[in-house]
């Protein structure tokens, strides 16, 4: 029988417990895509990354518990942990993730993993009367992104910090996510936000990377600046480097790893 080994990471803190955790696991040979829904469903995470071997390069895949997804941050993080922890690649190296969202390059700094992301951008729109209704928030702004997420602007991070969402409010609403965000009252971070998903198995998700390819390029245009250093304020939290650059978003955390098992049955 072939061994799947899985790892739980937790990604973009120093502290188990603290920020997002992934599900890494390493594939010997492909699976169906049915076998790692089933898989990411039984981890019951936000997300559960599958890394199947391409030459010297990996694919990676990302499953919530109830869908696969096109793009994901901190399990990219999770899984160049992993394969920088086993001695799979040496730090000096460049980890290339062939993924939906094309091909993302995972690098190491002093123990921060850096990841060269998509950008995503958005446009500013008016503050949508259902996002209002549904939050209860008084947004200051509003934007609408290419990938279809809405982003509110509060006045205060205190705002940001105290909301108590409605996940079924949320989830009523025409957007894939739900953003917050708002200038940070803490001089060590720019910004902070909070993220909701409800539509894809996701209610709030910890800490966001791909969220942050949205984020990142949002608050260059309203900071008039292109390095962030970003605080996400789930109850878990994580502290998020963003750099924009041209067409890319460059995302860095830390990781620590919590636990490895090994799955006992594949069928």
């Amino acid at each position: 029988m072939k061994k799947y080994t899985i790892y739980q990471i937790d990604a973009f803190t120093v502290r188990p417990f603290k920020g997002n955790p992934a599900a890494v696991c390493i594939l010997p040979d492909e699976k169906g895509d049915e076998w790692m829904q089933a898989v990411a469903q039984e981890m019951n995470l936000s997300e559960t990354a599958f890394l199947l071997p391409k030459g010297n390069d990996y694919q990676l895949r990302w499953f919530t518990p109830t869908t696969e997804v096109k793009l994901c941050g901190h399990a990219t993080i999770a899984s160049a942990h992993v394969l920088f922890e086993n001695g799979l690649y040496d730090f000096e190296e460049t980890i290339n993730f062939h993924t939906a969202s094309g091909v993302i390059a995972a690098t190491t700094n002093n123990g921060t993993i850096e990841l060269n992301m998509p950008l995503i951008k958005s446009e500013d729109v008016d503050v949508p009367a259902d996002a209002v209704e549904a939050t209860g928030l008084k947004p200051i702004a509003a934007a609408y992104s290419e990938t279809r997420q809405l982003i509110l602007v509060l006045g205060s991070a205190e705002e940001v910090r105290s909301f108590e969402p409605d996940m079924k409010k949320i989830a009523a609403l025409p957007y894939v996510d739900l953003m917050i965000t708002a200038e940070a009252d803490d001089e060590k971070f720019d910004f902070i936000s909070r993220f909701f998903s409800p539509h894809t198995g996701i209610p709030e998700d910890p800490v966001t990377g791909m969220a942050h390819c949205v984020l990142g390029p949002f608050w260059q245009r309203r900071l008039g600046k292109s390095q962030f250093c970003a605080y996400q304020a789930s109850k878990r939290g994580g502290k998020v480097w963003v750099k924009v650059a041209d067409d890319r978003c460059f995302i860095g955390g830390k990781a620590v790893t919590v636990l490895k098992a090994e799955l006992l049955r594949q069928d």
